[in-house]
């Protein structure tokens, strides 16, 4: 099937093409592989620990590539393992360009590369543009350089306000609470410039309208393209550029820490630009930068991929990171934050497809990450659960474990059968909860300091996975050390509780990945079940000839089992011809 792609953001062409090559021709040849991949995320720190000391390596990982490729990903992608002091978990890199101690050397992951493509797996870097720690060396350079300096125009520096500039320059809140603005002490103690962190006081903001910082960024790409990594997901991908004279803003209570909230699923093309822009999300400006790195990964042979993270409402502006310029793919948190209703699904899964198909993009897909409450836990939950904020033991909206793994299960089952890429966080293969009782002092989220305790952060989906039943660290490592303390009763999570065993978690997603590949859903369509009569909370659709059957409510379903055929999966077991609530089944007829 040949095509032409609508270059701008508008209304779907009637036919949809991957840059101008047919599908048949990506499939034998490899090429554009990221737009059916199923990419898996490795924590670093919570992966697998080789040596004991509580903190995953390197070579943790590299012991544990068969048991992905075992699973059946296509490819890796590795958050931030860079040298850092490791105030926010390694995003604050102090040296883009060497690996931190903790968790092994350049040698090391050399080694993991070479494993990796041994197996067939491609690797993904984390990059960090957006800021940088305050141990890097270019940010002590600036804080000893006088105002105005060359050191200083490559991040945020500004005058306070007040007589004496004692208030900060403008009124923004930072995305882990509290201001979003630091002042610094000159050499003679009085009081100097203050600086911009959207993040933590310890992660300054680059200038990006630097040419100098621009450059530095070019040459990391490269260092890492010339050892070998298949592409880069960039944090922050929406930040970076900040609107000019850096105006007042209070974001909407309804808005998430990272953009978006309250903005309609879909937008016309026309009034994308009316949309009211938080002024350090989201600028127009932020598009040359990437157009830039795009030309950088041209340079090199094979398909190097792009992947944005960009908290970016509507789906058809987000669409605009993923320009056949620009980056390759989005992730769609507009999915991963949908509520598990087949009316709701269906819009998003109908809007996300026709966003990206616009500009000759895949779609991603994704329910879990290393910033969110893992969706085994989110799903039984109500709403209200804003990115960032997290659960822990004083949140009133406490998640039932068995409902919330078994929507996790079925939500798997939709999301896998689905066109595009798809993203699959550690530890969900094996239906692994949000871990809610970590203990005060044990928190370590920068969220948790910051809001002194009012939010809990990001810890709770943190906390390192289990592979081996009564071993050790559930097998994290040699010893019983973790960097986060692991709960109770995490054997049935185990891995090898899991192999093997029909109708775990695990073998439900080594069954899900097979046969998403044998079936080649990430280049197929998906094509509605209306005429089916299942009512408003069921999902009903074909991809490449097989039928996906969704229960999203809470009355069992009637299968037309004659009608649909032989039964591939089932995301829970299926009693004769009818399909329980929270349940999601794959069909092929004969």
């Amino acid at each position: 099937m040949t095509t032409e792609l609508n270059p701008e953001i508008g209304e779907p062409s009637e036919t949809v093409t991957f840059a101008g090559i047919d599908r048949e021709t990506l499939v034998a040849t490899g090429s554009e592989w990221w737009r059916s991949a199923v990419i898996y995320q490795i924590y670093p720190r919570s992966f697998a620990d080789s040596d004991g000391d509580g903190l995953g390596d390197l070579a943790g990982i590299t012991s544990r590539l068969p048991s992905l490729k075992e699973l059946g990903v296509d490819a890796i992608w590795l958050s931030p393992f860079f040298t850092s002091p490791q105030h926010d978990a390694g995003y604050d890199v102090a040296d883009y360009r060497d690996v931190d101690p903790r968790f092994g050397t350049l040698a090391d992951f050399d080694t993991l590369l070479a494993e990796t493509h041994a197996l067939g797996i491609r690797l993904i870097v984390d990059l960090v543009p957006n800021h940088t720690s305050w141990d890097h060396a270019w940010f002590k350079a600036a804080l000893a350089a006088p105002e105005g300096s060359e050191e200083r125009e490559r991040y945020m520096f500004r005058d306070g306000l007040g007589p004496n500039g004692d208030l900060p320059p403008n009124n923004w809140e930072s995305v882990f609470g509290g201001p979003m603005w630091s002042r610094t002490t000159n050499a003679d103690g009085t009081p100097g410039q203050w600086y911009l962190h959207i993040f933590d006081i310890s992660q300054p903001d680059l200038n990006w309208e630097n040419e100098w910082v621009k450059a530095q960024f070019k040459d990391i790409l490269r260092f890492w393209l010339d050892r070998g990594v298949d592409g880069f997901r960039v944090d922050v991908a929406h930040g970076l550029i900040k609107e000019d004279g850096l105006p007042d803003y209070t974001p909407p209570a309804e808005a998430g820490s990272m953009g978006g909230g309250a903005i309609p699923l879909e937008v016309d093309p026309d009034d994308l630009d009316s949309i009211p822009t938080p002024p350090y999300w989201a600028q127009d400006a932020v598009h040359e930068i990437y157009r830039g790195w795009n030309e950088v990964l041209n340079e090199y042979e094979g398909d190097r991929v792009l992947c944005a993270e960009a908290w970016v409402e509507p789906l058809n502006k987000l669409a605009r990171w993923v320009r056949s310029d620009e980056m390759h793919q989005a992730f769609n948190f507009t999915y991963l934050t949908a509520n598990w209703s087949a009316e709701e699904l269906r819009l998003v899964i109908d809007t996300s497809i026709a966003a990206f198909a616009t500009v000759g993009a895949p779609s991603t897909w994704v329910l879990s990450n290393h910033d969110v409450i893992r969706h085994a836990t989110r799903l039984s939950l109500g709403p209200g659960h804003l990115q960032g904020d997290g659960i822990g033991p004083r949140t009133d909206d406490r998640p039932d474990p068995v409902a919330g793994v078994r929507r996790a299960r079925a939500a798997t089952a939709v999301m896998l059968a689905l066109p595009g890429s798809a993203y699959i966080y550690q530890g969900e293969e094996f239906g692994l909860p949000e871990s809610i009782d970590l203990p005060d002092e044990a928190r370590q989220d920068p969220t948790w300091f910051r809001t002194h305790g009012e939010r809990y952060g990001r810890d709770g989906c943190r906390v390192p996975i289990p592979w081996e039943a009564g071993a050790p660290s559930y097998g994290f490592g040699p010893a019983d050390a973790t960097w986060l303390p692991q709960p109770e009763g995490w054997d049935e999570y185990a891995r090898d509780s899991q192999s093997g065993v029909p109708g775990s978690t695990l073998e439900l997603y080594k069954l899900a990945l097979a046969l998403r590949g044998e079936n080649d859903f990430g280049f197929g369509s998906v094509e509605w079940l209306d005429d089916l009569g299942f009512g408003t909370d069921v999902l009903a659709f074909t991809n490449n000839g097989v039928t996906v059957i969704a229960n999203t409510g809470t009355t069992p379903v009637e299968l037309p089992l004659e009608e649909l055929g032989e039964l591939l999966l089932a995301s829970d077991p299926v009693d004769e011809a009818v399909l329980a609530p929270d349940t999601t089944v794959w069909m092929r007829s004969a």
